[in-house]
């Protein structure tokens, strides 16, 4: 009776503190959707700001976000994985690896604005990129690559052995082991590693605050070398800076914000789920 007691007594602390951590998140996202959902409108969605930003919509920060979330993806996700499979299945376990998984987990743990200052450094005054989404693009990739190398790895790491060892006996080699039978089962955790690196990445605002967010600018972008609006620094700008702002304008951009990560993250769990179901272990 006394294991019984012991086991009941941990699941209702389990429990607890699972409720500690969801009510305040309900709370959050509750209170946006019901001070928010009273902006949303076709206008609000699909038009430019205008009149100081306290009418109108929030469109071109809405494309800026996704613009940055694609440049974002096509720049760290080769990066992240390929090197995730060298550290994985080629590198030997040396000095030198053992630094490099340090400095990923190290990278992983600095803050955003620091990397906003270094890309700054680098591709806007450096490379001469200029304030633009190719210079915001590379650097939220830089500040996501170690989510992505970590969680890659690890998904990587987790197949088992058993699948190379056949392919070799087979005569298959290391690549194509590598490409036909690790790599598909352990999409479901490198994609759950690229979902991770991609939700921080569009909801940042220090690194695009130096290297392509614009204040007012109520038009699309016309080349990956132009500026442009988006979300996360929209919703701190009309915040903080914009006297006057209606509140419900402020709690509508949230909401979009939070539906578009959440979208993304939905999309991405039907990827990952339907990747599971054809693992083979």
């Amino acid at each position: 009776m006394d294991r019984v007691r012991v086991q009941r007594l941990g699941f209702l602390l389990l429990g607890l503190a699972a409720l500690v951590v969801v009510l305040p998140i309900l709370f959050v996202v509750g209170t946006i959707i019901v001070r928010g959902v009273g902006a949303i409108s076709w206008e609000f969605l699909f038009t430019a700001p205008r009149d100081g930003m306290k009418a109108g919509g929030i469109f071109p920060a809405i494309v800026g976000t996704l613009l940055l979330t694609l440049g974002t993806a096509l720049a760290a996700i080769p990066v992240g994985v390929g090197g995730a499979i060298y550290l994985a299945e080629y590198a030997r376990d040396t000095w030198l690896t053992r630094a490099i998984r340090l400095a990923i987990i190290n990278l992983a743990g600095i803050p955003s604005v620091v990397y906003g200052l270094f890309g700054l450094g680098l591709f806007v005054l450096f490379l001469q990129f200029g304030t633009s989404i190719v210079a915001g693009s590379l650097t939220l990739a830089i500040m996501t690559l170690p989510i992505i190398i970590s969680a890659a790895e690890e998904a990587l790491r987790a197949v088992p052995t058993e699948f190379r060892t056949v392919n070799a006996s087979l005569g298959g080699s290391r690549w194509q082991a590598i490409r036909y039978i690790v790599l598909p089962q352990a999409l479901p955790g490198i994609i759950t590693g690229v979902l991770l690196g991609l939700l921080r990445a569009a909801g940042e605002t220090a690194p695009i605050l130096f290297t392509v967010a614009a204040f007012f600018l109520p038009r699309l972008p016309h080349s990956p070398l132009d500026q442009t609006m988006a979300l996360p620094y929209h919703l701190y700008v009309i915040s903080t800076q914009v006297p006057g702002m209606p509140i419900g304008i402020q709690y509508g951009t949230a909401l979009v914000l939070l539906a578009l990560v959440l979208s993304m993250n939905l999309v991405a769990t039907l990827i990952r789920s339907y990747f599971r179901r054809r693992r083979q272990w």
